[in-house]
């Protein structure tokens, strides 16, 4: 395995698309999914597909012909939140997994490198805004390698990390690798990241910023709260008459008692008799506990 380190500059040598998958079905974040898919719960305010699908815009996947979406679980809503924005793929039955996805969309990407993001990935670059921030996968392509997106590990790494680094969302892998997936549910990691790496063709790019993978109420929260810049974020629709420290509030919601490193979802209602601490309150009774 090779750590590539991030160029500042630099262009892609082959043609690319775009895939934002968003078919996971969310079940460690319950009953917060049980609302929304994972993809479209709010993160700063912003669903988290439309943080993914704006990165990738930045870097010219803009449009159906470029950049894709697949869709399952709750697949309607998701369909209907993308319109027109991407080319979309709706799996049948349960999701098909990272593998599964990328391999259903195969007509689509028709011989190019692809570039895969989770929709659920949280990624903040101290020095570079959504799009330039990941960048550096695209720099100087040859179009033969899977390149990984790796936030540096400390202390001891963990059976799933690739060498000093711990995936952190995107990945770009070139059309040899695509061709022959499986459309059945697997996984990435296991039809394409160990065995390019085995074959020492699996590259790491360095991300030096936060990355969180949102997939438990713990980590949602936390990504919420640097979204919101270690103070609080509140729509400009809200109504809130009760105190805040370190908060989110949606648009629309009402907020009569206290908030403390919580997340109120749009439309949701915190009474003035409520003191909601390490919480993401949903609609007017929906409380789920985030801390640890």
């Amino acid at each position: 395995m090779t750590t590539t380190p991030a160029p500042p500059t630099g262009g892609v040598e082959v043609e690319v698309c775009a895939v934002v998958l968003a078919a996971g079905e969310g079940r460690r974040l319950r009953p917060l999914t049980e609302h929304l898919p994972k993809a479209l719960c709010p993160v700063g305010n912003v669903p988290l597909l439309d943080r993914a699908l704006h990165r990738v815009a930045v870097l010219g996947f803009d449009d159906p012909a470029t950049v894709a979406v697949n869709a399952c679980y709750l697949g309607d809503q998701v369909v209907e939140h993308v319109g027109g924005r991407a080319a979309l793929s709706v799996e049948p039955g349960d999701p098909l997994g990272t593998s599964g996805g990328v391999a259903n969309l195969r007509p689509w990407i028709d011989g190019r490198g692809v570039l895969v993001g989770n929709a659920d990935a949280y990624l903040a670059a101290p020095d570079a805004p959504p799009g330039p921030d990941v960048a550096a996968l695209l720099a100087g392509w040859d179009g033969r390698t899977v390149r990984l997106l790796g936030q540096p590990v400390d202390g001891p790494p963990r059976p799933g990390d690739f060498g000093r680094h711990r995936f952190a969302g995107f990945s770009l892998l070139p059309w040899s690798r695509v061709r022959d997936l499986p459309v059945e549910p697997t996984e990435l990691v296991h039809t394409v990241w160990r065995p390019a790496e085995a074959a020492g063709e699996l590259e790491v790019v360095e991300f030096s910023g936060r990355y969180l993978d949102t997939g438990t109420p713990a980590d949602y929260l936390a990504a919420n709260l640097h979204a919101a810049g270690g103070g609080s974020l509140v729509d400009p629709t809200a109504e809130v008459t009760g105190g805040h420290r370190a908060a989110v509030v949606g648009a629309g919601a009402v907020v009569r008692g206290t908030l403390e490193r919580c997340v109120v979802w749009p439309g949701g209602l915190v009474r003035a008799d409520e003191h909601l601490t390490d919480a993401i309150r949903v609609g007017d009774t929906l409380t789920v506990p985030a801390g640890g």
